[in-house]
């Protein structure tokens, strides 16, 4: 353990150890990409996917192993034991921080397909960053603006299409897609701005989600409902860690029933997207109150304070 330093050498020491993980690992499933290029086989292309995701779960290794070098992290887990790798899920969480995805990857890598996450087509075209997400099979998506709907009204639909073209893949292959639906990491002043209901969480935008399960809903086993806690984080969670300022971290996960979603009723009946909106309010508002009670549990707040963190 590293935590007798002061913080400024443990940051130093972690940022090293970061970029040398990560540009270990990177530079791997990028490699294996350039390999997957010009593999002409579907079966071919497969194994290099599993062993790009090989390479992914060692690289969320390392970063468990780089937390456990800042400091003796308490990891408070519930909600693991009846998950399955060869299941498919659509995981909705808060998001804190550049963190979260570190965490989230490292405590579930050995229970549940390597997480992917849906991205900008745009990302595609960026020199290796775009090359490695394709080695990965992350889902690439288009969606056009409502002023281009509105200017070429044919081009409905056709979002839907692609991003189902592009999640053909995984019928065959176990996915894990994570969503934070809060659409951004939380923040006070986002919180302020937002005048957000909830005590810990911004407001939860239903769209994203509802587009993925109208795309592939049918694909999924589970809705995996992940709470992520840092009691301790006073602002930046990541920078907080890399200090070695934070000794718990908190993870529970709930598993729920897939949601229908009717793509045709959802983007033409405004009621019908009010009332999938409440549900995802519903779950959010559970979850601030969950958040609440962890505080409370690990001596972040009072047992009657109600003020947002």
């Amino acid at each position: 353990m590293l935590n007798f330093l002061p913080g400024p050498a443990l940051y130093f020491i972690s940022s090293l150890l970061l970029i040398i993980n990560t540009s270990i690992w990177a530079g791997l499933i990028s490699l294996g990409g350039i390999v997957k290029l010009f593999v002409p086989f579907t079966a071919g292309r497969n194994l290099l996917t599993k062993l790009m995701n090989r390479f992914m779960w060692a690289w969320a290794t390392g970063n468990g192993g780089i937390l456990h070098l800042l400091a003796d992290i308490e990891w408070d887990i519930e909600g693991l034991e009846n998950l399955d790798k060869n299941a498919w899920y659509l995981l909705i969480s808060n998001h804190l921080s550049g963190l979260d995805i570190a965490v989230q990857t490292y405590v579930l890598r050995n229970n549940i397909p390597m997480l992917k996450f849906f991205l900008k087509r745009e990302l595609m075209y960026i020199p290796f960053i775009g090359l490695g997400c394709w080695a990965l099979d992350m889902p690439f998506m288009s969606r056009t603006s409502p002023a281009k709907l509105k200017k070429n009204p044919k081009l409905k639909g056709k979002d839907l299409i692609s991003t189902r073209r592009a999640c053909e893949k995984f019928k065959t292959m176990p996915t894990a897609i994570i969503n934070y639906v809060e659409g951004s990491r939380f923040t006070k002043e986002k919180h302020r701005r937002q005048d957000s209901p909830y005590r810990y969480l911004l407001r939860p935008k239903a769209g994203g989600i509802a587009f993925t399960l109208s795309a592939m809903g049918e694909q999924f086993t589970n809705l995996l409902n992940v709470t992520l806690v840092y009691p301790e984080a006073k602002d930046d969670p990541l920078a907080e860690v890399m200090h070695g300022k934070i000794k718990k971290i908190v993870i529970r996960v709930q598993i729920l029933p897939v949601p229908e979603v009717d793509n045709k009723r959802y983007f033409s009946e405004p009621q019908y997207r009010v009332e999938f909106q409440r549900w995802l309010n519903q779950i959010w508002q559970e979850k601030d109150e969950q958040i609440h009670q962890l505080m409370i549990k690990h001596g972040a707040v009072e047992a009657d304070s109600t003020n947002a963190k």
